[in-house]
């Protein structure tokens, strides 16, 4: 047995009640991999400036490698494995990563779409310029940006019903 004190932590995470104890010292992305098994959020950096390992508490986008588990305890959380429509669909924005290549290696992927969610629900309808700032704090090193742009250009003209136009080249 450890002599390390273990503190209860109850959060919500994609819609379920979690109840488990953990070491003050356990960032909130190791919880989530080791502890739930969600995988979806990467370790990148463990310095906050990759975004590979952004999740959404209470309302915002973290980047999860700095905040401790216990800072989560009350939070509700959203992973990239709860974005998904209810019916097990994709969702607009993965939809659009999909159809817009907005991807390549995947590694910048689901820290990408959970962060560009956030964007949306703040921005239903963001211009160029306003996505490529709200998506700044995530790195992706194999797209150029470009088909990430329009992947969220495609997800908010799809959730506001309107046609995706792209930009004429």
């Amino acid at each position: 047995m450890s002599d390390i004190e273990q503190i209860p932590v109850t959060m919500t995470v994609n819609g379920k009640k979690v109840q488990r104890f953990v070491e003050a010292r356990t960032l909130l992305i190791h919880f989530l991999r080791e502890e739930l098994n969600l995988t979806g959020p990467h370790i990148g950096c463990e310095t906050s400036h990759c975004g590979a390992c952004t999740v959404e508490m209470n309302g915002m986008s973290v980047k999860s490698c700095t905040l401790f588990a216990v800072q989560a305890n009350a939070a509700e959380l959203t992973t990239i494995e709860g974005m998904a429509n209810a019916d097990g669909t994709l969702s607009a924005l993965q939809e659009g990563f999909r159809q817009m290549h907005g991807l390549q290696c995947g590694f910048c992927t689901p820290g990408m779409i959970t962060r560009a969610h956030r964007l949306l629900q703040e921005n239903p309808n963001p211009t160029e310029d306003e996505i490529r700032m709200g998506i700044s704090g995530n790195l992706c090193r194999c797209t150029g940006y470009q088909n990430i742009v329009k992947a969220i250009q495609y997800a908010a003209a799809k959730l506001n019903g309107t046609e995706f136009q792209e930009a004429a080249e």
